[in-house]
């Protein structure tokens, strides 16, 4: 006769995180560490979870919010000894691909797109247009550096050293932290560092990821078809989806749109 003892798992559980969006500081649908950080901890803490699943679709964003959430998740993981892996979808791109680094294993779909390790900055240049329109621009600053990059005016090449250096660095920690996290399992003599992108399964082939397949097959292979799975993601609150937030939201969809679309999606 089995003895019923309360507060046992009868199941193994697998937390399901969906990261899903632009990665970027500010924004109600972006993904960014202040807004994650409520739900990455219930899931690790909650019901004590055999695995934390990431299910991953962010075209990129922030290097900064990138690097703070993938931080977050090497923390939980070292302090409740789960293991993490993480499922591609659509995309997982620059940013994207930081955050599925964080995890231990990495599998995508055959068709999901990944990489773009490099870093870039876009602007644009009003000059020529404000001087045909009669207009002139006065600024006044402390600091020769202080208006680096000011859109309307001429392109400084000193600036553009000086953001470029930027630029480098943000990226070598970028390489530096996918070295860290996929280490011998990166393909010798590949340079996988150039912002390119590949489909799964030549990323498989380079290291990049650890193989083809889906969250719920390859969960039950794992820990059998028992298997429980609790899921957490950004909720909205409802108010939010009325009055100037429709106005911001809307903006906020077509810069997503774009971002997106420049993998083909």
């Amino acid at each position: 006769m089995k003895r019923w003892i309360p507060f046992v798992k009868s199941s193994p559980t697998v937390a399901v995180v969906r990261l899903a969006g632009i990665i970027g500081a500010s924004g109600r649908g972006t993904l960014n560490d202040a807004t994650l950080a409520p739900v990455l901890e219930k899931a690790f803490a909650r019901g004590k979870p055999d695995a934390v699943v990431l299910e991953i679709n962010s075209p990129g964003g922030s290097p900064v919010q990138s690097s703070l959430i993938g931080a977050r998740i090497r923390r939980l993981a070292g302090e409740k000894n789960v293991p993490v892996l993480a499922f591609i979808e659509d995309v997982a791109a620059s940013g994207g691909y930081w955050l599925a680094a964080a995890a231990d294993e990495i599998y995508a779909d055959e068709s999901s797109i990944l990489g773009s390790i490099g870093v870039i900055s876009a602007s644009f240049g009003a000059h020529e247009f404000l001087a045909k329109q009669g207009l002139e621009r006065r600024v006044y600053t402390a600091g020769k550096s202080k208006s680096m990059l000011d859109p309307f005016r001429p392109e400084q090449p000193a600036d553009v050293k000086r953001l470029k250096g930027l630029l480098g660095d943000i990226h070598t920690n970028f390489i530096d932290h996918v070295k860290a996290r996929r280490g011998a399992k990166l393909a010798d003599g590949e340079d996988l560092f150039t912002g390119e992108v590949w489909l799964a399964r030549r990323a498989a082939e380079l290291g990049l990821i650890d193989g083809l397949g889906h969250v719920k097959p390859m969960m039950q292979e794992r820990f059998g078809d028992k298997v429980k799975f609790r899921r957490y993601a950004v909720r909205r609150p409802f108010l939010q989806r009325f009055g100037a937030q429709v106005v911001e939201d809307a903006v906020q969809g077509i810069e997503e749109r774009a971002a997106y679309a420049q993998f083909g999606l």
